[in-house]
Formats: C-alpha cells, structure tokens, sequence
C-alpha cells in the first residue's frame, strides 16, 4: 500500500465479476456504499444508468434514439463508434447537457433527468469536455483550485493527491496551463475534475491528439482511479485501446445501442471487430 490513493490496490478488474444488472439487465438489487455512510443503500439497478435515452439539442431533431448507458462504482464504461454516432451526445445527455425527451438519468436510484449539469456536479458528478477545458491563462494549480469551486473543506490533500497522480503537473504547478503540452493539459483537465471529489468521472475523447505514449500514459491513470472506487464514463475514438480497459462497452450507431457487454466481449465479437475495429 503506498501513500498515494489513487494507486491503492482496490477494486477489481476481473470481468468474470461484472453485474450482471448493468445496463438492461435484470437480476439481484446492487448495493452501493453511499458517501460518508457505513451501510450500503440496496438499489434496483446500475449506480449511474442513462434509460433509454431519447432526445436532441434545444428543440432540434432527436440525436438519441433509446440510448442506454450505465455504470457501477470502480468500473470503467467506455462508449464507441463511427463518428456522428452520439457518443459525445449520449454523455452530455447524462451530464444534463441537452434535453432528455423521454427516458431516464438515474444516479444510485435518484432520477436526475431535469436536474442542471450544475446539480449534478453537486451531487458527485465531474464532466470533463475533449475541448476548452482548462483555463490557458491561469497556473496548474489555479486550475486545480478552480475545480473546487463549489468545496468548503480543506482542499490541500486532494491537490497533493492529484500531483501523486500525474507527477509532472506537480513539477509545472507554477507554470500558466496553457504553456503545457496538449497530454499535459489533458491532465490539468482530469485533475480538476478529480477536485470535486467525484463518485463518477466522465471523459470525453480524454486521448484526442495526443502520442501513443500519452495515451497509454492516461489509461493507465484512469485505472488508478476507477480502482479507489470512482466510476469512470469515457467516449473513446481509439476504440481497441479504449476496450482493453473496459469493464462495460457501448458500441453506438445513430444515437441507438449497436453492441453491449464487457470490453473484452466487444473485442472478442467478430461483428464488432469488422465494422468498427478494423477486423
């Protein structure tokens, strides 16, 4: 065990252990351990599950078409696709980014449809966009500071917990974030989000433009943290890299659920390999 509680040696990656009760699913009432409560409250599904979503922007056309989404505490769910398929869509309709015109967002047995991204975020959800998601002009650790807006605590130990986590931030702390590299600034990005104290971290293209190398270099990051427990919610266009890492896969066509099981399923399925890995 090491001081650092991202790297905590928690959770399980076993997919022969994931719920069966995911999204669809039927089976036992999950428990889930609720913040700061010794007893888990018994619910009757996923910890964060978007119901067959269906909706659009504004007042626009629907993007979604039954969309369905879920994730439990310590699994890493990634959604995948060709482009235009609403993968981005899909998150912020969980996020409360657009409007859900039928369907549910339910958050360990809470309906949150009509709630605000703001509420949201108040109720332990992080949201972290693929663009414009950290302040250029402001250091490392302004940008961390700023992620904990809405906190009344002493945030000195979750700052310290984020330089554990991605060392070279520690390292350019002082320096304006916008002077980073765009892997670097991938991970002020996570950091800040991780400063609400999130139960559930959703990503969105977290790898875009960045090397192999820095690519490995954040999955491996967002192990550490499903692994104390946060549930982790990822668009991926680097699919087969994305799924390696997968407790749960969504393969989404036009806004509809094309293909769903573990990540290891979804690479394992010929139909998937051909029509979205590359065979």
């Amino acid at each position: 065990m090491t001081g650092n509680p991202w790297q905590d040696d928690r959770g399980n990656k076993d997919r022969s252990i994931t719920k069966s009760s995911g999204a669809g699913g039927s089976g036992d009432p999950v428990r889930h351990r609720t913040m700061g409560s010794g007893a888990p409250r018994v619910t009757d599904g996923p910890f964060l599950i978007g119901d067959n979503m269906t909706g659009g922007y504004g007042s626009g056309a629907d993007i979604l078409h039954g969309c369905t989404l879920a994730v439990d505490p310590g699994q890493i769910a990634v959604i995948v696709g060709p482009n235009g398929a609403g993968k981005s869509t899909a998150m912020k309709a969980v996020f409360g980014m657009l409007n859900v015109r039928s369907g549910a967002v339910r958050l360990e047995g809470e309906d949150i449809t009509h709630l605000t991204p703001q509420d949201r975020v108040a109720k332990g959800m992080a949201f972290v966009p693929q663009t414009h998601n950290i302040f250029t002009s402001m250091t490392v650790e302004e940008n961390l500071e700023m992620g904990a807006f809405l906190r009344r605590d002493d945030i000195g130990k979750t700052i310290a917990q984020v330089y554990d986590l991605f060392p070279i931030l520690g390292d350019k702390r002082r320096q304006p974030a916008g002077e980073l590299s765009g892997g670097q600034r991938q991970q002020v990005a996570v950091g800040r989000a991780l400063m609400t104290k999130p139960r559930v971290l959703m990503l969105d293209e977290p790898t875009a433009g960045v090397s192999p190398i820095v690519m490995d270099e954040l999955f491996d990051r967002i192990i550490e943290v499903a692994r104390t427990g946060i549930s982790i919610l990822m668009v991926e266009q680097n699919a087969r890299q994305a799924l390696e890492i997968a407790d749960r896969g969504y393969v989404l066509v036009q806004g509809s659920n094309a293909f769903t099981g573990t990540g290891e399923e979804l690479l394992s399925n010929p139909d998937v390999r051909a029509s979205f890995l590359g065979g």
